[in-house]
Parts: structure tokens; C-alpha cells; sequence
């Protein structure tokens, strides 16, 4: 896999693949904080803001969407696609089929948010419900076998990873000097895509990958050094909580990431507290992971740093986030 990763992965790949996207895609602003309380409390020089919540679909997931289905074969094409998400890949498939004039089936799980599936419809996809992650797959691989329909991953993937690149390639760009990003990891896709970028950009800026403490397959399979499935997941982050990881994005996260470390779901939600009150940012909780990860197990090692946060969605219905925010008001209380 390794000897894969660095044929397909190169600078040149990424930057190809992010001006064939460049035009369908928005380019997100980073922004420098301002807080005294965040740069205190993290104890860092600077920190930048990665607002790729403002993307198409409302998180980073578009561009890896987007980047898959552009390299469908003009004669399969007609066929169309299918997904298998809990939530924002579902949201994100269904906006990239639409660019491309592309027929979309996306498979949601029963337990997925209904501002998710909401937003999925949104954009012309029909909708299929099934119960549980094994069920959900069992059902896209049906009409990939039945209906020739293209299936679009929602992480792992050479694909998928340089879409995701360019949200590393824009920051880096924007502010070339910095120490460290930090950035949330669910399967792997996002934080594959940006520390590939990164590194090939600026070796010496380290990448941090943040996962929950009750969803942590990338930390758990860098230890044991091959992918690991889970038996069961615990986070209220659930666009963080792919119960496996996978070989390709697990591969590429082995090579380009420096650390993984993980975050309790009060620490999630004290983020996403932060972020509203510090940086007036509404956001879901793989955001406030990202926070989170700089405030907590981060902190000595991003100190007296040029930092950038990927805030990486804003997926999140009123009633969810109000809870969380209460949840996440005491945890600062208890604690700052």
C-alpha cells in the first residue's frame, strides 16, 4: 500500500485534481482568531480558522464527493450513483450528483438525523432508509450490482483523499508559516487529504488528527499498525463514528499524520460552546472536536505555535445543538 500511496499521492495529483474541482467547489476562508481567552487557554502565538463549514453541502465532505463522481466513465455515467451515510456524505453525494447531472439512490440509516435526511432531498436525491450501518451498505451494494449505479464512499479512496486535499491546499496557501493544523477524524478521508497536502507543501508543519474517545478506529489501528473495526461506537460526534478504519486512508494517515489523540464528548461540547460564544461559529460536533483536541490533549505540544483549526462542518439541527451547548457551558464552567 505504501508504494501505492506514493505513485498516486503527489504534489502534482493533488493540485491537478484541485483545479478540476476548483470551479464547482467554494474556496473557504481562513480567518485569524482574535479570542484572548482561545489563544490563552491553547496558549499558542496564532491561530487560524480553516471555515470549510461555509463549503457546498455544509461540510468538507463535497469535495471528496465531487472528486469521485467527475472521474465516472462518460458510458457509466448514466447510470448514476448511490452512497451509504448516516448524514453528511449522504448530504454531500446527493449535492455532487446534482453538479454533474448525475441520478442519485442514497442510502440513509433509519437513526440519521432528520435535518440530514432533509437536506439530502434537498438536492434531488431519493432517499432510502435502512436500519443499522451493515444494512445501509448491504443496500448501496445491491444497487451498484443491480442498477450499475456508481458508489460513491463516504472516506476511503484515492479519490476521495484528493478532493479533501484541498482544503489543506488552501490553508497552506493562505498562511504558509504555520506549526501545526489540527484537524477532526471520523474514517479518515478529510484528514488524509489535508496532511498529504501539508506535508508536501511544508514538511515541517506537523498534523494532528483528532478523534471521540468512544469512536477511535484511527488511533486504535495506529497502535496495533494495521485498520481496525470496532465493536461498537459512543459519541455524540456522529459524523465521526465510522466504526472501522479502512486500508487506503488508513495507509495514507500512517505516512503524512503525526499524532492521533481523542476527546470526551463533555470536551466535544464545551468546544462547540467555545466556538459559539469566542468565534460566533454554529457548528456540528466534528468541529468542536477540533477545538477541543487544541484546548485538551494538545495544548503543551501546540504552545507558543502558528496553528490552523479545520472547522470542518456545520451540520446540525436547533434541538441538537441547544443540547449540546448546555452540555458544553458546564464542562467550561467546571473547568475554565
Amino acid at each position: 500500500m505504501g508504494d501505492l500511496i506514493f505513485k498516486s499521492i503527489t504534489l502534482s495529483s493533488l493540485e491537478e485534481r484541485y483545479l478540476e474541482l476548483s470551479s464547482s467547489i467554494v474556496r473557504t476562508p481562513t480567518v485569524k482568531l482574535t479570542s484572548p481567552l482561545l489563544i490563552d487557554l491553547i496558549k499558542t502565538s496564532e491561530i487560524y480558522l480553516k471555515l470549510e463549514c461555509f463549503q457546498y453541502s455544509g461540510t468538507f465532505k463535497a469535495r471528496g464527493a465531487l472528486s469521485v463522481a467527475k472521474q465516472i466513465p462518460e458510458k457509466d455515467k448514466k447510470f448514476g450513483i448511490t452512497a451509504a451515510s448516516a448524514g453528511n456524505h449522504a448530504i454531500a453525494a446527493a449535492w455532487a450528483a446534482k453538479v454533474e447531472n448525475l441520478s442519485a439512490k442514497v442510502v440513509m440509516q433509519t437513526s440519521a438525523n432528520p435535518f440530514r435526511i432533509s437536506l439530502a432531498k434537498t438536492f434531488g436525491a431519493e432517499i432510502i432508509m435502512k436500519e443499522g450501518g451493515v444494512a445501509t451498505f448491504a443496500e448501496a451494494d445491491k444497487l451498484t450490482r443491480e442498477e450499475k449505479r456508481t458508489f460513491i464512499h463516504p472516506f476511503d479512496g484515492i479519490d476521495t483523499t484528493l478532493g479533501a486535499a484541498g482544503v489543506g491546499l488552501e490553508l497552506i496557501e493562505d498562511y504558509t508559516e504555520l506549526d501545526a493544523i489540527v484537524v477532526a477524524v471520523g474514517g479518515g478521508g478529510l484528514i488524509s487529504g489535508v496532511a498529504a497536502a501539508v506535508k508536501l507543501k511544508n514538511s515541517k508543519c506537523k498534523v494532528y488528527g483528532v478523534e471521540p474517545l468512544g469512536a477511535n478506529s484511527m488511533s486504535q489501528s495506529m497502535v496495533l499498525e494495521k485498520p481496525v473495526t470496532l465493536d461498537s461506537v459512543n459519541t455524540i460526534a456522529d459524523s465521526l463514528a465510522p466504526p472501522m478504519a479502512l486500508p487506503f486512508s488508513y495507509s495514507v494517515c500512517k505516512q503524512f499524520v503525526d499524532q492521533f489523540v481523542t476527546v470526551t464528548d463533555d470536551q466535544i461540547c464545551a468546544g462547540l460552546a467555545l466556538l459559539q460564544e469566542e468565534c460566533k461559529l454554529a457548528v456540528e460536533p466534528a468541529a468542536g472536536a477540533v477545538l477541543a483536541g487544541a484546548i485538551w490533549p494538545l495544548r503543551k505540544k501546540l504552545a507558543g505555535k502558528k496553528i490552523g483549526l479545520i472547522i470542518c462542518g456545520a451540520n446540525i439541527d436547533a434541538q441538537s445543538y441547544e443540547k449540546f451547548l448546555k452540555q458544553g457551558y458546564q464542562k467550561v464552567k467546571d473547568e475554565f
